[in-house]
Parts: C-alpha cells; sequence; structure tokens
C-alpha cells in the first residue's frame, strides 16, 4: 500500500509539475504575444519617426518607445538580435502608426520604407528656378541649395565646364523624382546629375562624337532652344536656325540669353536689356553663349544634335504657341510688324 501511495504521489507531483510548465509556457507564449503585437490595434494614425544615422539597435528601441509604438524596449532588441536584424536598421523618416506589430516595424526599418516627397522639374527651368522650387517643396533651404551648387561632383561630362558658381548650368535634368524626406541639397543634385548622365549616355554621346561636338556644347545649344521653342515640333526648325547663324557668323539675338545675363524673369526684353554686358548675351557677342542657360529635356538634346535642314535665319513668334520663320531680313521685318502688332 506505501508504495502504491508514493507512486499516486509521484504521478501526482509531475502532473503538477508538467500544469506548471505548461502554464509558465502558456504565460510566456500570451507574454510573447502581447509584446509582438501592436500597442494600439485601432489606432492608425501616422506618427512620423526619425532614426539618426549610427544608431544603435538600443537607441532605435528607445526612439520608438518615446513614440509609444513598442511596448517594450528590451524585448525590441532580443527580437532584432534572434532575427539576426539588429545591424540592418536604417536611419531615415518613417512614417508609422500604433496598429502596427513589432515585426512589422521591424520590417519597415530593415527595408528602409522612409517617408519621401516628389517633386517635378519643369523643361527650361535654372538653377535659381530649381532652388525655389526645392524650397517651397520645402526638401531644402536656399542656403543649402546655394552650397549643394558650389560642391565638386565627379562627372566626366562636367569637366569642360567653367568654374562659376553656375557651372551646373545645363546638367540637372528636368524630370519628376521621389527622394527621402530627409534628403540633402547635395544629393538631389547628384541625383540630378546621374540622371543626365543616363539621358546622354542613352544615344546622345555616340551621336555627339560623330559629329565631332562635345558635351557642353550640345547642351548649350539645347539650352537655347529649350528656352525658345514652344510646341515640340519646333525644336529641330529653331536648332536650324541657330545653327544657320552660327555658320554664318550672325549672332544668335536669342532673348533669353539676355534675361538669363541679367539674372531675371520679364515678359518683353528692352533695347537697354540688350546693351548688358554680359558672356551670356547673344546680342552683344557672336557665338554661342559662356555656357548653358537652363536644363535642357529630352526634345531639346535631340533637336541640338539634329537640327532641321533648311534656309530659314529668323524667327518670330505669332502668339499660339508657334513661331514664323523668314529667309530673309526684310521677310522678317514684316512678320515682326504683323505679329507684333497683333499680339500688342
Amino acid at each position: 500500500m506505501s508504495e502504491v501511495k508514493v507512486s499516486g504521489e509521484k504521478r501526482m507531483a509531475i502532473s503538477i509539475a508538467i500544469l506548471a510548465v505548461l502554464l509558465i509556457a502558456w504565460v510566456g507564449f500570451h507574454q510573447i504575444s502581447q509584446l509582438m503585437g501592436p500597442v494600439d490595434a485601432g489606432n492608425e494614425e501616422r506618427i512620423e519617426v526619425t532614426i539618426p544615422a549610427q544608431c544603435t539597435t538600443s537607441q532605435v528601441a528607445r526612439i520608438l518607445y518615446e513614440h509609444n509604438l513598442i511596448q517594450n524596449e528590451k524585448f525590441f532588441v532580443g527580437y532584432c538580435r534572434v532575427k539576426g536584424l539588429d545591424q540592418n536598421l536604417k536611419a531615415g523618416v518613417y512614417s508609422f502608426n500604433r496598429a502596427q506589430s513589432l515585426s512589422e516595424l521591424v520590417e519597415g526599418l530593415v527595408q528602409g520604407k522612409v517617408v519621401t516627397v516628389g517633386f517635378t522639374v519643369p523643361e527650361g527651368y535654372t538653377l535659381s528656378q530649381i532652388g525655389e522650387l526645392l524650397v517651397k517643396e520645402n526638401i531644402c533651404t536656399a542656403e543649402e541649395w546655394q552650397q549643394a551648387l558650389i560642391q565638386d561632383y565627379d562627372y566626366e561630362f562636367l569637366k569642360k565646364a567653367p568654374g562659376t558658381e553656375n557651372h551646373l548650368e545645363g546638367f540637372l535634368f528636368p524630370a519628376t523624382y521621389r527622394v527621402a524626406r530627409d534628403v540633402t541639397a547635395q544629393q538631389v543634385v547628384d541625383m540630378m546629375l546621374k540622371r543626365f548622365e543616363q539621358e546622354w549616355k542613352g544615344g546622345l554621346a555616340a551621336a555627339a562624337r560623330e559629329q565631332g561636338k562635345d558635351v557642353y556644347e550640345v547642351v548649350t545649344l539645347a539650352s537655347l532652344i529649350e528656352k525658345e521653342a514652344r510646341v515640340d515640333e519646333e525644336r529641330p526648325v529653331i536648332a536650324g536656325v541657330l545653327v544657320n547663324r552660327l555658320k554664318k557668323g550672325m549672332p544668335l539675338q536669342v532673348d533669353a540669353t539676355v534675361l538669363y545675363s541679367l539674372g531675371e524673369h520679364k515678359p518683353v526684353v528692352t533695347y537697354r536689356d540688350l546693351e548688358v554686358d554680359s558672356p551670356y548675351n547673344t546680342y552683344r557677342y557672336p557665338g554661342l553663349p559662356l555656357g548653358p542657360i537652363a536644363s535642357p529635356g529630352s526634345a531639346s538634346l535631340a533637336a541640338a544634335l539634329q537640327p532641321a535642314q533648311h534656309s530659314y535665319y529668323y524667327y518670330v513668334y505669332m502668339g499660339d504657341g508657334r513661331h514664323y520663320f523668314s529667309k530673309t531680313h526684310d521677310e522678317h521685318v514684316q512678320a515682326k510688324q504683323k505679329y507684333l502688332k497683333n499680339r500688342s
């Protein structure tokens, strides 16, 4: 009987121990599930969080905890280390919410799903206009933009640019971009230069080499075309006019170069404006200006390399997006009298 009693007590002790283990496991599982879950499953309000560069996992955990996005800092650190992700959390500006689980937060940090903003640089924008756009979009300050423009950028196509403060003019490719919220002005400039490089190497460089032209010459001519043309089909025609005048040694007389010399935008160029002494003033100095006066798009770059073959030397804007092209000066004078009168 005593042996049976001992055996029964032993079985009961084992059962209690098993129950205790199961209870501990259940409590542990429950706690882990709770710590892995969202802080507030019903709250999807976006919370912007900035993770600085060189942050440790513990520092990331502290930032998330302070924003009430996780329930326990040590558990977050432990989870990242067990998963082997503690060295993969990326810096940046993130948009999280309290309805996200811990694993979702970690996934976002590992994949670098930072907050991005978009901006579009229109064709024909100058460095100054691009800067104004970025300041308006709160991407950088005017001071940061100016500092970015004077930095050195390692691109082959910039080697022939003059050592002036506007040496990047014409090479910041006009397009739509998406950038991280914490992007720097210098990174924006580099991104736009890289986009130009891709565009140039996509076929334009080979065409330029065949014609014995360098990138600076092509972009300068393309920038004039960009500022003068209003419709795509006229770009090669205007390019042909400019090339014809260059071949004949005639001044280009492009109003946009005068405005660039003046550093301002105005609807009408006066005779007094034409007297500005600047290497960009194509009324005063023959040949192409010192450098590009704006960022040309793909169509203008192509037109600069494939100008239309014709005998036009003049054109005047008709007021409907198109120009009237003339072969002689007398014809041009008549066209100006007709179309400028209609626009006045």
